[in-house]
């Protein structure tokens, strides 16, 4: 019961408003069944095998490890479904939210999923999947039953996922790159750019739902959600990671507002809540204990991530819906706020009124609502 009660609460962040979205709608009824047999590969299957290749598109699979000795992999889509010449495409990093992986890129028919959108549209395409996700469970000695396999917080993410993946991604493409986050993806981002980090090989972000503030969440379950955080209950129940496939929680949480089904199992990692503070800010891990705070980072308190230290040159398009409960529109103007002095041709903002979280990833309409002028952005940069 209490596992099922911390799922409920956490799933509510990603998808409990999507069933709110007037206006859009998920799946077309021809691609229902389609998406339904996509999204179970079976466990030997990587996400090239499973998801793009039977599309049509070439698919490579990379491995990238980071300097805490995590083994993530990497999906490359290097031209689009119609051939053409590979090298010299842009590339973009499409790095996924809370409770799902990379396979978020690929959920809708290939007219429609941003991955496939932007490979067609002549970039070079790259699938992120973090840490303790379903295809990236690999350590350089720990296993996922260790339970110091789950030893980490959303800080390591920004400190060693992000920068790893950026880096590989530009060696491989020998170039500066596109990123795409959407919800988590957009919180790690802001932190390490606010940290100047990242942003040399950086061409521009896209920034889905951007969560850098959250005092305002505007569903009350959301907030003790956000307040609570599954890592907590998780760890209470001294449960290493929670898999939210089980039977018993199917018919309870994906229903039609929110039929993807989670691919990745939850970690319950240390106790860090990234949106617990008064202010609404950002902060770091907090060891709850000054020489601990002092020995880590020089100081009795974790510092706070400031938006105001993004790059003003640095090119963002930031997208964010009406009827989203967990990147509410006033949260958002607290980060537009933070970029009052950015540059006015380098910042692009886009309202949606009737879009909520999933719909970023997940709505039919997604490609001519959101994905078309991310990607005019995209190549004017």
């Amino acid at each position: 019961m209490a596992n099922s009660l911390a799922f409920v609460l956490t799933l509510t962040l990603f998808c409990g408003l999507a069933v709110g979205s007037r206006r859009t709608k998920l799946f077309s009824d021809k691609s229902q069944n389609g998406m339904a047999a996509a999204l179970a590969p079976s466990v030997g299957d990587g996400v090239c095998a499973s998801m793009i290749e039977p599309q049509d598109y070439i698919c490579e699979e990379h491995t990238v490890t980071t300097k805490d000795g995590y083994i993530l992999s990497l999906q490359r889509i290097p031209v689009g479904r119609s051939g053409g010449t590979r090298g010299n495409r842009p590339p973009v990093l499409l790095q996924h939210g809370l409770l799902m992986d990379g396979i978020t890129w690929l959920l809708l028919p290939p007219d429609q999923s941003l991955a496939f959108l932007l490979a067609d549209n002549g970039f070079d395409v790259w699938i992120a999947n973090t840490r303790g996700t379903k295809y990236s469970r690999g350590h350089v000695s720990l296993s996922p039953d260790d339970s110091a396999y789950w030893d980490w917080t959303w800080d390591e993410l920004v400190t060693y996922d992000l920068p790893a993946t950026f880096q590989y991604v530009h060696d491989q493409a020998g170039q500066n790159l596109h990123y795409v986050g959407h919800s988590l993806g957009t919180l790690i981002a802001l932190a390490a750019f606010s940290k100047s980090q990242l942003v040399n090989s950086l061409r521009s972000a896209a920034l889905l739902c951007p969560i850098a503030y959250v005092g305002q969440l505007s569903s009350p379950l959301a907030r003790n959600a956000a307040k609570d955080f599954l890592a907590e209950a998780l760890h209470w129940l001294g449960l290493n990671e929670f898999d939210p496939r089980g039977p018993e929680l199917l018919p309870e949480f994906f229903h039609s507002g929110c039929v993807s089904q989670p691919r990745a199992s939850i970690n319950s990692n240390k106790e860090h809540d990234p949106y617990l503070s008064e202010e609404g800010t950002i902060a770091m891990y907090d060891y709850d204990d000054d020489e601990k705070n002092r020995e880590h980072y020089g100081q009795t308190n974790p510092p706070v991530y400031n938006m105001t230290s993004i790059p003003n040159d640095l090119p963002l398009f930031l997208s964010y819906g009406g009827a989203d409960a967990l990147s509410d529109i006033n949260d958002v103007q607290l980060l537009l706020d933070s970029l009052k002095d950015h540059d006015g041709d380098k910042l692009v903002k886009q309202y949606r009124v009737d879009y909520a979280h999933a719909d970023y990833v997940m709505s039919a309409n997604a490609k001519q609502d959101v994905y078309d002028p991310l990607i005019a952005f995209f190549r004017l940069q």
